[in-house]
Order: C-alpha cells, then sequence, then structure tokens
C-alpha cells in the first residue's frame, strides 16, 4: 500500500457531505476516576453506528458506472457490512454481504435492512473471504475488502483529520486493530498534520495478529471474543508497513479488561458501545502511568453490540461492582424468618429483587431451611455493611461477593 496523507486529504473532501463530523467530547467521569485527561471520538453516532461507513463510501465514489451498475461485494462481520451496505443503496448500488455464520442478529437485520443481500458462509472472516472474492468473480461483483484497500483506508483515515482539528492539542490518540486499515488511515493522517502526535493500536489478546507481527511471534489462536469487530487473524500486509512505520505502541487486552470496558463506558459516560472501543479503553486503564500528563484522545470506533449481550454485560458488571449480590442464608424453619430478614435489608436502605426458599434437595437438615436472597445494593462496601447486621442479629449469612 502507498497510501499518501493527500489520499486521506481527498477522502475527506470526498466523504465530508454524506457522513458526519462525530463530536469529541471530555469523559469526565472517566478522567475524574482514572486521574488522565480523556477525551472520545464519537464514531459510535456516525452513520449506521460506527466509522466503517466512511471507509465504504470512499471506495463506492472510485467506481465507473459498470462497477456500479453490476454491483458490490463485501466480507464483514457486520460493521463494514452495514457501511457498504447503506450507501450502495444510497447511491444506488446493488450490494450483497457475505457475513459469518454466528455473526449477531442485530448486525445481519440491520445490514439487510440497509438494502443489501445478506448471504451466511463460514465460522468467522477468513474462511468467508475466499468465497466472498470467488463469488465476486463469478458474478462480476466488485470486492469492497474492509481493511485491505487503500481506498477504504484513507476513508478511515479522516477520522484523525477531525480529531485534530476540533482538538489539536491531543497528544495520543488510542485506535482499536483489526486488520489494521483504521490505524493504518489514521496514522498516516494524524503524523502529516500533527508529527510528534503519539498513536498507540489496541488488540484483543485472543485476536492479537498485529502486536504478534510485531513481536516476531506466531499469530493467535482466535476464539470468542466481545470484540467481534476487529477479530482478524492476519492482517493486511500493506497496513502493516504503515503500521510498523508511523504507529508507536501496540497493547492487548483480555476479555475480562474488555468487558469492563465496554461497562465502565456505559455506566460512566452513558455510552452504548461494542467490544471494539472497549479494548481501546482496557489498554487504557491496563497501561494508566503512561497516560498520565497527556491529553489523550480514544476512538469509539463502533456501537452495533447486541442487546441481548448488552443486557447480560450490564447485569454482570452491576454483579462485578457488588450492586447486584446474592446472599445465602441457613435459617430454622418457622414462620417469620423471611419477614424479618427483608424488613432489615429494607431498612438498610437496600432492595430485594429475587427469593427463592428451599426446603427439598439440600444439605441442611430437616428443620432447617435454605434462603437465597438477591439483592440491589449501593456497592460492595453497602453489602458489607447489610451482611454485618444480618449477622449480628444472629442469622448465618454468607454473600456471592465474598467467594
Amino acid at each position: 500500500m502507498t497510501l499518501k496523507f493527500e489520499d486521506v486529504q481527498h477522502a475527506y473532501e470526498a466523504i465530508k457531505d454524506s457522513t458526519i463530523r462525530t463530536p469529541v467530547v471530555k469523559a469526565t467521569r472517566l478522567s475524574l476516576h482514572l486521574g488522565i485527561d480523556l477525551y472520545l471520538k464519537l464514531e459510535n453516532l456516525q452513520h449506521t453506528n460506527a466509522f466503517k461507513a466512511r471507509g465504504a463510501l470512499n471506495k463506492l465514489l472510485t467506481l465507473n458506472e459498470e462497477q456500479r451498475k453490476n454491483g458490490v461485494i463485501a466480507c464483514s462481520a457486520g460493521n463494514h457490512a452495514q457501511g457498504v451496505a447503506y450507501h450502495a443503496t444510497r447511491l444506488g448500488i446493488p450490494s450483497t454481504i457475505v457475513m459469518p455464520n454466528g455473526t449477531p442478529f442485530n448486525k445481519i437485520q440491520r445490514t439487510e435492512d440497509f438494502g443489501a443481500k445478506v448471504v451466511l458462509h463460514g465460522s468467522n472472516f477468513d474462511e468467508s473471504v475466499q468465497f466472498t472474492m470467488d463469488m465476486a468473480k463469478e458474478k462480476n461483483y466488485t470486492f469492497i475488502h474492509p481493511f485491505d484497500d487503500e481506498a477504504v483506508a484513507a476513508g478511515q483515515g479522516t477520522v484523525a483529520l477531525e480529531i485534530l482539528e476540533q482538538q489539536p492539542d491531543i497528544d495520543t490518540i488510542v485506535v482499536p486493530i483489526g486488520g489494521g486499515g483504521l490505524i493504518a488511515g489514521m496514522a498516516v493522517a494524524a503524523k502529516h498534520v500533527k508529527p510528534n502526535v503519539e498513536i498507540i493500536g489496541a488488540q484483543a489478546q485472543m485476536f492479537d495478529a498485529v502486536l504478534a507481527n510485531r513481536e516476531k511471534r506466531n499469530g493467535p489462536d482466535g476464539g470468542p471474543t466481545l470484540a467481534e469487530g476487529i477479530a482478524v487473524k492476519e492482517p493486511s500486509k500493506e497496513n502493516m508497513q504503515v503500521i510498523d512505520k508511523l504507529v508507536d505502541k501496540i497493547y492487548s487486552a483480555t476479555e475480562q479488561e474488555i468487558e469492563s470496558a465496554v461497562f465502565d463506558l456505559l455506566s460512566a459516560e452513558k455510552l452504548v458501545v461494542e467490544g471494539a472501543p472497549g479494548t481501546g479503553l482496557a489498554v487504557i486503564k491496563k497501561h494508566l502511568k503512561e497516560f498520565k500528563g497527556k491529553k489523550v484522545c480514544l476512538l469509539v470506533c463502533g456501537g452495533n453490540i447486541d442487546s441481548r449481550l448488552l443486557s447480560t454485560l450490564i447485569l454482570r458488571g452491576l454483579v462485578r461492582d457488588g450492586r447486584i449480590t446474592r446472599l445465602t442464608f441457613e435459617i430454622d424453619d418457622t414462620p417469620g424468618q423471611l419477614s424479618d430478614i427483608s424488613r432489615m435489608i429494607g431498612e438498610s436502605g437496600a432492595n430485594v429483587v429475587e427469593v427463592i426458599h428451599q426446603r427439598m434437595m439440600q444439605s441442611v437438615s430437616l428443620k432447617k431451611a435454605e434462603l437465597e436472597v438477591v439483592i440491589e445494593a449501593r456497592d460492595k462496601f453497602h453489602v458489607k455493611d447489610i451482611v454485618k447486621t444480618l449477622k449480628e442479629a444472629g442469622f448465618k449469612v454468607r454473600s456471592s461477593s465474598d467467594v
């Protein structure tokens, strides 16, 4: 790839009237909590709720009349698919999208809603891409690669131009990495505008292919990841050349760290994001010392998280913070016990969410009963106070947060 700043600049002019100039906002609560000066570039507010619409549009605008008439095809886990489908339909270009089996239903439905024909094939991007290229050749479609394409990478790079126009004094930009098109385009643009700006890449540990390449070790094995949008086992060689030259550092994050970061963005900044931007925040949290004293911008690259997955993530986050806790009691099987426990929990300022009262299938003695009470509390410290009060009243109780 011979991607140049002029390519990004040209893409910026070409797409600016049909894309959203998304805001850069101060992450006030996270900045206070983490002790750094953190800003967020909200590409989750872009058309199709992801930055991918930029590169897709820029590529579509390069097609000639015959290519437009024949149609386009893309292979994507979701966000690239929606970007291609949205802008292709808007421009009157037929589009077909190949998605791996197991792609979240919301991404399939939204892609179809934007006017594309969806074909499911393979278990991941790498298995689907060859099928897509064969189909493109057979039906004379133009193949739009999600990251291994100069026009696509140039379109993605326009994000960096906006960031440095909106906040010129940014010191560091943190960018999630999958196949490398986004960070390559952004690095070319950002380093041209501000040569001393630091570009840091963030990868999911299960798919840290770019980091593995830089560290001269074998690539990742993959696996189920919350950051499916950046779940790529093999980056583009052309993108790697740009990354090796212009990207300062690359870090990875575990699934637990990514999940926690997605919850942080939701609870602290009220932003619904997917796993990829969560990976960026996870890397920041993991290497906080490096970001102290700097003005940091995290690219919130997408918000297309499955609603069912999000609901589970929220509940797990509440449990992790101690705001939802299960209390397990061994009580005498006599009237009034449950009433007393419920009253004491209520008086403490907590809320009873669920009660399970068992007399059968348990290990306690015949004249005892096991009681499980799920409560909603302020935090772990509140739970400890509640447990202490209950124990002082003579109840035998343990909390799930103590396990």
